[in-house]
């Protein structure tokens, strides 16, 4: 150990990744484990970007995750997000890479009521 740092193995075949490598790994484990699937959840923090994506969050009363809808399936949408709106979502459990964000990529919107929170 020197200066307090543990010494990190070196050269090809150190075992050393990637910061790069260990996200793209986690991002693929996660979507073979999780498939496409309906999750249920209130929405919030709806913005859209430029681009046409819309972001928002999808919360119940223990936990929250943030959502991405990309503009080409944004734009199927029947109605508008809004706020306190209860909703199912058609989502892929996923990583963006380069924050290293847990996300879900959401392909369709069911309304299901006004939400609780």
């Amino acid at each position: 150990m020197e200066n307090g740092f543990a010494t990190p193995p070196h050269g090809p075949g150190s075992g050393v990744v990637t910061v790069s490598e260990l996200l793209r790994s986690v991002r693929d484990s996660l979507e073979r484990r999780f498939p496409l699937q309906w999750v249920g959840g209130e929405i919030s923090n709806v913005s859209r970007a430029p681009s046409g994506h819309l972001y928002f969050t999808l919360k119940d009363g223990q936990a929250q995750v943030d959502c991405v809808m990309f503009r080409s399936r944004a734009s199927l949408l029947q109605a508008e997000l809004r706020e306190g709106t209860r909703v199912e979502a058609r989502a892929r459990v996923t990583l963006y890479e380069p924050r290293g964000r847990f996300q879900l990529s959401v392909e369709a919107v069911g309304q299901a009521g006004v939400g609780p929170l």
